[in-house]
């Protein structure tokens, strides 16, 4: 067994109705404050008046789609203006990572580029954050509890993160009432970011047992509520396990590594206006088959093969199932939700030299259980389109 470190929020405060928290927890940490928000900043309104109702100084942020380099600059100079002392990420993934990217530079000289890895000078955040609470709107990205801020740069067409121990919340508030009534197309593409955040870990290169406990709990309740949240986005039952499974993943990712999944979805995502789980939901079916086979070829003495076996096994209730008829059921799944191919976004066969390059050079494609050939990188954006 390899060693392992496990680092996650402060505090996180899991259940219905937990949101109702929000406004005495947010006293404790700050009077002036920023609640970084989606697009409709309406939505946000009824937590602006808990922070104000204890006496919290407050504005709203609105960030539209996915956290860019610009959004978050123009949100940082109006941060400072107003003093902020505390930032409320309320919202989907990109609200939350726009409120820890925010968070961070509050705290610490200079501007986005300096810190930003790939394209900028990837320079430490020395500084801690300044505190933040993430209370998710959706149940996928798990970015409540993650250590990393994704953000677009418009210039470059990439996506690119900024990472430190320091930009872990101070707070996550997950509260399964706030995904009551998402969209079905919503529901499908951020409860398969779920699923995917949770069995890339699981065969990663990095898995350990704490994440792996983890990992096979968040792994039987998205299969069994995912189909059930996207038939009735008012079941609140299944809205429960996949908030869960989406704060099981994210626990995940952040203490273990990640895989060719999302060595895809950065360059893919920056390359084109196609949303992160989308993406991921698109690949997974197409990463897991191929793997399978690339590792039964050359590994197969690897134990990834029969985590494989086991997420088949979750998925189908069926513990004799194969890590080939697992990929299957994700096939089958991805059809089901109606989620759309790559090709509905713009990629075609000339995109594939290019995607591979950048994703052979990706953080998350180390985590992967076997180093793909390109070739085999190839034939899963092939199957993906």
């Amino acid at each position: 067994m390899q060693g392992f470190e496990f680092a996650t929020a402060s505090r996180i405060r899991f259940g219905r109705g937990s949101v109702a928290q929000a406004g005495t927890a947010a006293a404790e940490l700050g009077r002036r404050a920023v609640v970084v928000c989606g697009s409709d900043a309406r939505r946000a309104e009824v937590l602006l008046e808990m922070l104000r109702a204890e006496g919290l100084e407050v504005y709203a942020q609105p960030i539209r789609g996915e956290p860019s380099f610009g959004a978050v600059r123009a949100a940082l100079g109006a941060a400072r203006d107003f003093g902020v002392e505390l930032v409320v990420g309320f919202g989907g993934g990109s609200a939350l990572d726009g409120a820890k990217a925010l968070a961070a530079l509050l705290a610490n000289p200079g501007e986005i580029l300096d810190y930003a890895e790939v394209i900028g000078a990837g320079r430490p955040l020395s500084a801690p954050s300044l505190p933040c609470i993430a209370i998710p709107t959706t149940a996928g990205t798990g970015a409540e509890v993650t250590r990393n801020a994704v953000l677009l740069s418009e210039e470059q067409g990439v996506k690119v993160s900024l990472r430190s121990p320091t930009m872990l919340p101070r707070l996550a508030i997950v509260d399964p009432e706030l995904c009551l009534g998402l969209p079905p197309e919503v529901t499908a593409s951020t409860g398969m970011d779920a699923l995917t955040q949770l069995i890339e870990p699981f065969v990663s290169n990095r898995a350990n047992p704490l994440t792996d406990a983890l990992c096979r709990d968040g792994m039987a309740r998205a299969a069994r509520a995912l189909p059930e949240a996207f038939a009735d986005g008012g079941d609140l039952g299944s809205r429960e396990d996949l908030s869960l499974a989406s704060l099981f993943g994210g626990l995940a990712l952040a203490n273990a590594r990640l895989g060719a999944v999302h060595g895809f979805a950065a360059p893919i995502g920056g390359a084109f206006r196609a949303p992160h789980g989308a993406v991921c939901a698109a690949l997974l079916p197409a990463v897991a088959a191929v793997n399978v086979a690339a590792l039964r070829s050359r590994e197969p003495s690897s134990p990834a093969i029969a985590r494989y076996a086991e997420v088949a096994a979750l998925l189908l209730g069926d513990e004799a199932a194969s890590p080939e008829a697992g990929a299957e059921a994700l096939a089958l799944l991805v059809r089901r939700l109606g989620i759309r191919g790559l090709a509905a976004y713009g990629l075609g066969t000339a995109d594939f030299p290019g995607l591979i390059e950048r994703a052979k050079a990706a953080s998350s494609m180390q985590g992967n259980p076997i180093a793909l050939r390109d070739e085999e990188l190839a034939e899963i954006l092939r199957r993906a389109l």
